[in-house]
């Protein structure tokens, strides 16, 4: 419905949830696989910012499938607060005020932070070193909230440790690429 960049970068979270899912003890790999691919689903409704998160969190809710509607949801908000989103607010106030409340709600777990995590280094090319994705927001939307910066760079160190090994080689970095086409 939404061709665009949106489905490899969502291909490519879908390959680093995997790879770091398998080496961190307690994670399912095919779970995250399935979240990191839709953690985005939102967008398949049109060009949209913050709108995004409500669309994929309310789809997944009419199809049945909380874990994943959690996901659309905790994907973009590293540290429980609407106030850090980069990007335009363009939702109305209730679905703004249905988006603060649930994200009040929650208790990360790992899935969660995985996604997150994902979702900093995917690219629609291939995995990004992560200040090279978060240059790139912040080149585009003219900010990004240092306390949110540090807590990206925070969340690397957690699964680097979980994994005992460094993330970019765990998720294949120098060698792959996604390749979903439309044509």
């Amino acid at each position: 419905m939404n061709p665009g960049a949106w489905v490899n970068h969502s291909i490519t979270a879908a390959h680093c949830a995997e790879k770091i899912a398998v080496r961190c003890e307690g994670m399912n790999a095919d779970k995250a696989y399935v979240l990191g691919l839709l953690h985005d689903i939102g967008r398949r409704f049109g060009v949209h910012h913050l709108k995004h998160v409500f669309d994929g969190y309310s789809y997944m809710m009419f199809l049945g499938y909380d874990e994943v509607a959690r996901i659309c949801l905790s994907h973009s908000f590293i540290n429980q607060t609407v106030d850090e989103y980069v990007g335009r607010f363009d939702t109305t106030e209730e679905e703004l005020q249905m988006i603060r409340s649930r994200l009040k709600e929650m208790v990360y777990n790992d899935y969660d932070k995985l996604i997150q995590l994902c979702d900093s280094i995917a690219g629609a090319e291939g995995v990004m070193d992560m200040e090279d994705r978060l240059m790139d927001v912040k080149r585009r939307y003219g900010m990004y909230p240092q306390v949110k910066w540090d807590a990206n760079l925070a969340l690397k160190s957690y699964f680097e440790e979980k994994m005992r090994q460094d993330l970019y080689e765990a998720v294949e970095k120098n060698s792959f690429k996604p390749c979903f086409s439309l044509l």
